[in-house]
């Protein structure tokens, strides 16, 4: 039993760790809260019982190969799509105190994923004394649709997912003492479209000096990566698509619909933007609220968190050129060093880089865009590959750095090899792979 701002949570006694499933960090973004900010959730009327999760996000079923088999075939770790979706997720050593926080935000292009997917797990983050939190978001329309309409009701309009975000950073903060969490020792990472949202989070004004520390896996960046600039005026040209895919004339309208309606809409509305937008757009968009410059313009003026950082890439990743014969070639393993080397330049620690180059046994993809997150969470057990013990191993030395980091900003410890920050004079960067 936990008690919190909110009032009393049980959850699940492991044993030696405690996971508390499905704790509302905001009220349900329903009926008239659809594409509204997120609102503080109410004090509980009795003790929570958190003790299954909730829903995923809207979104679709299904997803493209290697994903599909690897993170989504096991409806154990799936619940259905809903709106109501504003949760997160606890595991936390038994009788832990002032342990570091890790609170964990999943990718999916800013249009599917969810929290609880196979390969997440915080247990192995326990056993290193870290407590993890992993949280649900709103994605695509739901969490990221701009519109005029809005924007006049509201004063601005989109990043609903980012603000839902900041809200769940925000009661970590408040109550992840009761768990016996450090509320100052928070790091925030994330993987692809939660990468890219982890630097959106340390861009931003609005997160304050709540994040001690930040991860960013094959998403972070300077002057290449995966970002994209979309002012607010931009993605309202885009909403109006949305609300005439709809056949909507007011917002009012927009919000009779059902959620059904407004996901089937997605389709039609896409095909539309995509030639347009040359790319994904619902993503974080340059309010001058959440973003008040464009992402490289305030690395460049230093508008960012000073704070300790790790960011890497895979060998095979998202924008990895065919026939690649020297890293610097990728744009994001370039974008990573050249986020650390800017960071210098700014009279700040350099980041620690990685470069993650096992190639997954069990068929020929490589180390894949989202490869490394077996071996990050610990979770190689789950899936049908066939591991070596080399793989564990790896997978524990990974999780010795990153568990390292997240309790003193340097992820070097006994028996690792060492961890140089990628300064440069020598551009370190560490190579995951089996020994």
């Amino acid at each position: 039993m936990v008690e919190t701002k909110y009032g009393k949570i049980s959850g699940l006694d492991r044993g030696w760790y405690e996971e508390f499933r499905g704790i509302p960090y905001a009220k349900p973004p329903v009926d008239e809260l659809r594409w509204k900010a997120p609102q503080r959730p109410e004090p509980f009327d009795s003790v929570y019982e958190a003790v299954d999760f909730h829903s995923k996000c809207m979104q679709g079923e299904g997803s493209v190969p290697p994903w599909d088999k690897d993170f989504y075939d096991d409806p154990v770790f799936n619940r259905p799509a809903d709106e109501d979706c504003l949760y997160l997720h606890i595991w936390a050593p038994k009788d832990a105190k002032d342990c570091p926080v890790a609170l964990w935000i999943h990718g999916g292009a800013f249009l599917h994923g969810w929290a609880f997917e196979k390969e997440f797990d915080g247990v192995e983050f326990c056993r290193r004394g870290v407590i993890f939190v992993s949280v649900e978001y709103r994605c695509n329309v739901f969490g990221f649709l701009a519109h005029p309409w809005l924007t006049e009701e509201a004063g601005t309009s989109g990043n609903y997912g980012m603000l839902d975000q900041i809200a769940a950073l925000d009661w970590v903060h408040e109550n992840i003492a009761s768990f016996g969490g450090d509320p100052g020792n928070i790091t925030i990472f994330g993987q692809s479209a939660g990468a890219m949202s982890v630097q959106t989070l340390i861009s931003s004004p609005i997160t304050e000096n709540k994040i001690a520390k930040a991860i960013m896996q094959s998403g972070g960046s300077y002057g290449n990566g995966l970002h994209r600039d979309i002012p607010l005026s931009e993605q309202e040209s885009y909403g109006k698509v949305f609300s005439q895919v709809l056949g909507v004339n007011s917002l009012e309208e927009m919000r009779s619909k059902s959620s059904k309606e407004i996901y089937d809409a997605m389709g039609p509305f896409t095909e539309k933007v995509m030639p347009i937008a040359k790319g994904l757009f619902l993503t974080p968009t340059l309010d001058g609220k959440l973003l008040t410059d464009g992402y490289y313009e305030l690395v460049d003026s230093g508008r960012i968190k000073d704070i300790p950082y790790m960011l890497g890439s895979t060998k095979n990743d998202i924008m990895t050129p065919e026939n690649m014969n020297d890293p610097m070639d990728d744009p994001l393993y370039r974008g990573c060093v050249g986020f650390s080397h800017k960071l210098e330049e700014l009279g700040r620690n350099p980041a620690y880089v990685y470069y993650f180059t096992r190639d997954l046994p069990g068929d020929d993809k490589g180390a894949w865009h989202s490869s490394e997150l077996w071996y990050m969470m610990g979770t190689l057990p789950r899936c049908w590959r066939p591991w070596t013990p080399e793989d564990y191993a790896l997978s524990a030395r990974m999780l010795d750095y990153w568990c390292g980091f997240m309790k003193s900003g340097d992820p070097n410890g006994d028996g690792l090899d060492k961890w140089e920050p990628c300064k440069k004079d020598g551009s370190f960067v560490m190579k995951l792979d089996v020994k």
